[in-house]
């Protein structure tokens, strides 16, 4: 079982920085993959960021390629996605999620994960 808990979310101007994380209550047993999604208002729901601590892969969309880190702090428990020169489109509820035991396979479809958090809001001002 895994728990989710994202925090930093926020509002912010454009071409600022924003640092997101997520609690987890797996301690030392980590998921399959871990990952960051987002939603806008009238969207799908899209993968962002993600991570598969076993084999230490980290993989980005492309509309945030170079702007957006994923990063883990192991003796926190905690998973952090931090946000560089973020653009008014990067505006949307972001989401923790966690696939425990990778049947699905991939890291970018919402359907392959089980676990989510609650989410938070971030909002990118012109």
């Amino acid at each position: 079982q895994v728990q989710l808990v994202e925090s930093g979310g926020g509002s912010v101007q454009a071409g600022g920085s924003l640092r997101l994380s997520c609690a987890v209550s797996a301690y030392t047993d980590s998921p399959y993959c871990i990952g960051w999604f987002r939603q806008a208002p009238a969207k799908l729901r899209e993968g962002v960021a993600a991570m598969y601590p076993g084999a230490g892969r980290t993989n980005y969309g492309d509309s945030v390629k170079g702007r957006f880190i994923i990063s883990r702090d192991k003796a926190k428990n905690t998973l952090y996605l931090q946000m560089n020169s973020l653009k008014p489109e990067d505006t949307a509820m972001y989401y923790c999620a966690a696939d425990l035991l990778g049947i699905g396979g991939s890291w970018y479809d919402p359907r392959d994960f089980g676990h989510w958090g609650q989410g938070t809001q971030v909002t990118v001002s012109s």
